[in-house]
């Protein structure tokens, strides 16, 4: 039997007694303006076109890509990454499609800003791999390596493009060196100073990209290896991060999030700049599967890793959940 002045002296849960106590001393809230929502638009397509491997997801026509992105402005989310999904027979080496005004990605960036203006920040995938008939994410040298240099021409060309189609904000995803410079001074050049560049930091060649090369009907044979960096190194993305700072990144991504906690952590640490995280399309589908088989509370489990997300230093949060969340929170 207890008697007063023995221990348990602390006891820290009283700040756990109810749900208003708990909202109360909450350290990290999740907010809507913290969401972005990815978003695939299918070249051709009449209606939209499910996701097999993404429960949920959906490849978007033009005019569903719209309501959309009235959907996720209406739930108070802060943007939409548009990513293009040509036809097949439009891929080729060079993946010129993602360079031609009317290519896929540029006409659903003309479609959504006409649609939302700039209450809902525009932004674009800046990369090769939905273009190109090999699918890797720049164009490819005699050899059948990816060309950096080559490839860097490419990128400075498709943030022109992208930007004369209203974008506001451009993602480079493929990992080249010295990216985030070139296309930083080809918007410059071009009158475009006030797009900016979300720098895809941190992006390692990850298992949980699978159901994403479905989404995006990905013609990769092979891996990535050799540009997206190895699961196995932390000090990298550091030395990553600060050559994406020095070429002018306006922002900084890590991905995938939840197996990379521990960089998206060391990255909000070490600057000053936005930090994104984005919750890919394999831990999207480990939660959905798991919660279609009945082993875990889906709505719990979406909350709690956007939680552990915000809680490890994301600003913001690119998720398939973005306008449901939006809407609960």
């Amino acid at each position: 039997m207890s008697t007063y002045g023995t221990f348990p002296g602390s006891r820290p849960r009283r700040l756990r007694t109810n749900p208003a106590m708990r909202r109360m001393v909450a350290e990290h809230r999740l907010h809507p303006a913290d969401l972005i929502l990815p978003a695939f638009v299918r070249e051709g397509a009449a209606e939209p076109v499910p996701i097999s491997a993404m429960p949920g997801v959906v490849q978007h026509t033009r005019d569903t890509l719209r309501r959309a992105a009235v959907e996720a402005l209406e739930a108070g989310v802060s943007g939409i990454m548009l990513f293009g999904v040509p036809e097949d027979a439009k891929k080729d080496a060079a993946g010129t499609a993602g360079t031609d005004p009317e290519g896929i990605l540029q006409v659903a960036i003309r479609d959504v800003k006409a649609e939302v203006g700039d209450d809902l920040v525009i932004m674009s995938d800046l990369c090769l791999d939905e273009y190109t008939d090999h699918g890797h994410c720049g164009v490819l040298d005699s050899e059948g390596r990816v060309d950096n240099d080559a490839t860097l021409e490419r990128y400075a060309e498709m943030a022109q493009i992208q930007a004369d189609a209203g974008v506001h904000v451009v993602g480079p995803s493929g990992m080249m060196d010295g990216q985030v410079g070139v296309i930083r001074d080809a918007l410059d050049q071009t009158g475009h100073e006030d797009v900016s560049v979300l720098a895809y930091t941190a992006k390692y060649a990850s298992a949980f990209y699978g159901p994403f090369r479905e989404a995006v009907g990905s013609s990769l044979q092979g891996d990535r290896k050799t540009y997206q960096q190895d699961p196995a190194n932390a000090r990298e993305s550091l030395r990553e991060l600060e050559l994406d700072l020095a070429e002018g990144a306006d922002m900084v991504m890590v991905k995938p999030a939840l197996p990379y906690l521990d960089i998206l952590a060391k990255v909000a640490e070490s600057v000053d700049v936005p930090v994104a995280a984005y919750q890919i399309s394999g831990e999207y589908a480990m939660v959905e599967a798991a919660a279609a088989n009945g082993w875990i509370d889906r709505d719990r489990a979406i909350l709690e890793t956007l939680t552990g997300i915000k809680r490890a230093g994301a600003n913001m949060i690119l998720t398939y959940w973005a306008t449901e969340v939006a809407r609960q929170l």
